[in-house]
């Protein structure tokens, strides 16, 4: 029989708890280094080239290899401005042991796609490439290290590839070209003032892409190309002694200049006086304000107090961007959003800044109220309370990671070493960072957070910027009244930040509970089916996927379709403009500071046939998820307050929005194809439309929808076990409010306009066009055809990508796209994407147009079906133990009325597939029912030529 604990030896043994982890905080102390986790296999080869080599074995079968390029567009000279950026795209295009396309063609039929697993990127200080291999063939890994080591140092850069890329490279600009890219072009010379990265934009100069030498390249590639600014990165499924044995044998012949060029950094100099600009563009749609000042140079984490001044910065940062996010939460806000963070482009440097979107508002009120809540915490400082509540939240992040630290994927350790051999940023693991961030974290006071402030700001020359629609530039302040605001914040009377007192928990009082009244498992696929006494079901699927993930789901037939004209825009909005105002007792401000500490989220979602709940937790916080999700459920919240601060955040927002080409050309043409018919679904927002919204009607829906759970079916996955869910399921599951009938899937009968037509607009300054191609019918829904569809589209999408980009060299990137879809009728819709030049419309219409009628006519080759079936079996396999994906993949079924054999059976599915059942798909999708064109054009193309 067990003795009862008396109150002292309770006392005894919370002493003895504190005792204990008081002598385990005190083994860190401030003077450590942090070290490099022992797990990683790291080392430097005699020419300089380093490597980093962790095993881990989630995602089973596969291995990312990175090479790392310490040499950015920084490393440019004058003539060679973009080429660094091209160099990137000409490792695809042919090295000594992988002929032109055949590096990508090579790794698509072992199941890597390219764009969406084959990448790299460029940036200012430098230049990374993406390779994920799988290895379930032998030969794979041995064929990625060789595709990798003839990117170090063996890419062909024949004249004919050179000059074939060019044309690429230059319509990769030209998507980026917009009223932003103009406006930030013009901020950039005073905001990276005095520095080289002011003018080194990765992207280069147009005019010099199209007539540089090819020389200019390859003495790019020959002198910063070299293994003593290289490191090579693998993580995966792999033998640690294998992998460097690998990097020894592909790396060490590299060798380095006989006459190195010396790789300098660039410097970052502060602002030696306070300057304003003001910028504007007539296609720009919103207003914002920046406050930017001077950077100062950092240095890296090497030891724990270096760490612990890091958490300092994060806590101010994170407490800062609070204060900026209560302003918007009020009636007339001041802005549509701000935030305050330290970075910088400059490798080796922080600069303080603040922005604030004004939408088509008052940029001196955006201003002003910004910089006035910076001063209040610069005069009165942060409160404990805000303090602890970031703390808590800090604690939490690093406490789920670290749960999960033995299921992290692979893919979430490669940027850290990156980052390790570029900046020196440590790399200690998850289990040493909780260590330090428990012993530091509770030591830190809100002096030292207020004082770090100051320490930033020694030099506190600042650049002042603002950007918007041309349209309101008169009403805008000038550059000095810029300064003058800016300047007057530091004597405004602004009074300190109050706390408001709220309850400790989500729910005064609990629902009654309700029963398990039924329970059956199905041992193939490892789950649980409930029906709860009000008679709405669950499915568990408990996973060891995540040690400390919890998802869940809830979903019903209904949605925006059951309401009719009177009530569009409330149907539309609601879901949007009822969490605005809160939960239950609380607004989404307090809500925050109530779920301090807490790893637990939870959301609506609603489409036109179905709505829902969905959401996730720690196994800590786990009744904390059910509570948000009856409270979801049952409790919105009327705020006018906030109510009126929506509507005037989207009208300002939306006010310009007709100014953007792009925006004003979707506009339209959804118009069009819709036939202008009042139910169509609303694509580009008006500001009319939110003077058409009523609070009490969006309650009223929501209530509708979410009060009455009738038919609606939840699902749970992830690391839980079912004897721990079933009471609270019983308790706020079996208890949520079931009346009456459910909803149905309503067909609102809108379609597209029937036939073949085409549709043009002139519209917006740039030389850049968009074609939009859109193919609709109803047919009968079966996942047996839409599995070809949706086959058809990758296969269509490599056709792109060899004739309309490699060939025709018209584009940077095309896509399609599309399916079957069940409700709200049985159809189909299909459609393809092409940004490009005006110059290539013509020629691409013809040239897509080409690629469908003879994939409709005469078939695809096997090969690209092959590599779509590799591609998409290798995501299956990552796929395959995500907790995501399950939960998906059972409400999908239960929806459809379905079981989970496809998903089991993916791969014999996958494999099933013919060139026939492509073809049979494009004749489906192609057939001729509805075809619509749509494009784009500059203004006043069409008469210039």
């Amino acid at each position: 029989m067990n003795k009862p604990v008396t109150t002292l030896q309770r006392w005894a043994f919370m002493m003895l708890m504190v005792l204990c982890s008081a002598s385990v905080l005190a083994q860190v102390k401030l003077t450590d280094k942090i070290p490099l986790d022992p797990k990683v296999k790291t080392g430097k080869l005699p020419n300089g080239l380093v490597y980093y080599i962790r095993q881990n074995k989630k995602p089973e079968q596969k291995v990312e290899l990175r090479l790392v390029v310490n040499a950015g567009s920084i490393q440019e000279d004058d003539d060679q401005q973009g080429l660094a950026h091209m160099g990137e795209h000409m490792a695809f295009n042919g090295t000594k042991n992988f002929k032109k396309n055949e590096i990508v063609s090579f790794l698509q039929n072992i199941g890597v796609g390219f764009g969406s697993d084959l990448n790299a990127y460029t940036s200012f200080d430098q230049t990374v490439y993406i390779l994920p291999i799988p290895t379930d063939k032998p030969g794979n890994l041995e064929s990625g290290f060789q595709i990798l080591e003839d990117w170090a140092h063996n890419v062909s850069y024949l004249t004919d590839d050179i000059n074939n890329e060019r044309n690429i490279i230059i319509e990769e600009g030209r998507q980026g070209k917009s009223a932003d890219e103009r406006m930030f072009k013009k901020i950039l010379p005073d905001l990276l003032a005095g520095s080289r990265y002011a003018n080194r934009l990765p992207i280069g100069k147009e005019e010099l892409i199209k007539t540089f030498p090819p020389d200019a390249i390859r003495r790019f590639y020959k002198e910063w190309y070299r293994p003593n600014l290289m490191a090579v990165v693998v993580v995966g499924d792999v033998d640690p002694v294998k992998a460097e044995a690998m990097v020894k044998k592909h790396f060490t012949r590299l060798v380095n200049p006989a006459k190195e060029r010396k790789r300098e950094s660039a410097v970052m100099p502060p602002y030696t006086t306070n300057k304003a600009i003001v910028v504007t563009d007539p296609e720009a749609t919103t207003y914002s304000v920046a406050v930017n000042y001077s950077a100062f140079k950092t240095n890296p984490m090497l030891t724990v107090a270096d760490f612990r001044k890091a958490q300092i910065k994060g806590l101010f940062e994170s407490m800062v961007n609070q204060r900026l996010g209560e302003l918007t939460q009020k009636e007339n806000p001041p802005y549509l959003g701000a935030q305050a963070s330290f970075g910088s482009y400059a490798r080796g440097y922080a600069a303080f800044s603040a922005y604030a979107a004004a939408g088509t508002g008052d940029v001196k009120k955006a201003l002003t109220a910004m910089m006035e809540e910076l001063e209040r915490i610069k005069r009165y400082g942060f409160t404990a309370a805000e303090m602890e509540r970031t703390k808590k939240n800090i604690l939490a992040s690093y406490e789920r990671a670290y749960n999960d630290r033995d299921k992290a994927e692979s893919g979430s350790f490669v940027d850290e070493y990156v980052n390790l051999f570029l900046e020196q940023s440590p790399s200690p693991g998850i289990a040493k960072e909780f260590e330090y961030i428990k012993s530091v974290l509770p030591g830190i006071t809100v002096d030292e957070v207020n004082a770090f402030q100051k320490e930033v700001m020694k030099n506190d020359k600042h650049f002042v910027y603002v950007t918007g629609p041309e349209s309101g530039a008169t009403n805008l302040p000038n550059a000095d009244q810029l300064l003058a605001m800016v300047d007057a914040a530091g004597k405004a009377d602004v009074k300190p930040y109050e706390e408001k007192t709220l309850g400790n928990s989500l729910m005064a009082e609990l629902p009654r509970a309700g029963k398990v009244t039924n329970k059956t498992t199905n041992a193939t696929l490892g789950t649980t089916d409930l029906t709860l006494s009000n008679g709405l079901t669950v499915t568990l699927k408990p996973t060891d996927y995540k040690n400390d993930q919890i998802l869940v789901a809830g979903t019903a037939f209904g949605g925006k379709n059951n309401y009719g004209l009177a009530d569009k825009y409330n149907a539309e909005y609601f879901a949007s403009v009822v969490p605005t105002m809160g939960l239950g007792d609380y607004s989404p401000t307090d809500l925050r500071k109530v779920l301090a500490g807490k790893s637990a989220g939870m959301k609506i979602s609603v489409t036109g046939y179905t709505h829902g709940v969905g959401g996730s937790s720690t196994v800590k916080d786990l009744e904390t998820l059910f509570q948000l999700l009856y409270l979801q459920m049952t409790a919105p919240r009327k705020d006018a307050e906030l109510f009126k601060s929506f509507v005037q955040r989207n009208q300002s927002q939306f006010a310009n929005l007709a100014a953007n080409p792009e925006a004003a050309f979707a506009d339209s043409m959804y118009k069009v194809i819709f036939q202008n018919n009042p139910l169509a679904p609303i694509r580009v927002p008006h500001v009319e439309y939110f003077d058409k919204i009523n609070p009490d009607r969006c309650i009223g829906i929501y209530k509708e929808m979410f009060g009455n759970a009738a038919g609606m079916h939840f699902v749970f996955t992830g690391s839980f076990k079912e004897a721990d869910l079933i009471p609270f399921i019983e308790q706020y599951i079996a208890s949520l409010p079931v009346s009456g009938k459910s909803m149905e899937v309503v067909d609102t009968k809108v379609r597209v306009i029937p036939g073949a037509h085409e549709f043009k607009m002139n519209k917006g300054a740039e030389q850049k066009s968009l074609i939009l191609a859109f193919y609709t019918g109803e047919t009968p829904y079966s996942p047996e055809m839409n599995l070809k569809v949706n086959a058809l589209s990758e296969v269509l999408n490599l056709r792109i990508i060899e004739e309309l980009r490699e060939k025709i060299q018209g584009i940077y990137g095309g896509q399609s796209g599309g399916g079957l879809e069940k409700y709200p009728y049985n159809a189909y819709s299909f459609m393809v994407q092409l940004p490009c030049g005006p110059e290539k419309a013509d020629t691409l219409v013809k040239a897509l147009k080409h690629e469908i009628a003879l994939i409709k006519e005469k078939g695809v080759d096997n090969s690209y079906l092959e590599k779509v079936k590799k591609t998409w079996i290798e995501g299956y396999k990552a796929s395959y133990k995500d907790n995501g994906t399950w939960l998906n993949q059972l409400m999908d079924a239960k929806l459809n009325g379905g079981n989970m054999e496809r998903f089991l059976n993916y791969e014999k599915n996958v494999n099933a597939l013919t060139t026939a059942d492509v073809q049979e798909a494009a004749k489906l999708i192609f057939g001729g029912k509805n075809e619509f064109f749509a494009i784009l054009m500059p203004e006043g193309y069409a008469a210039s030529k």
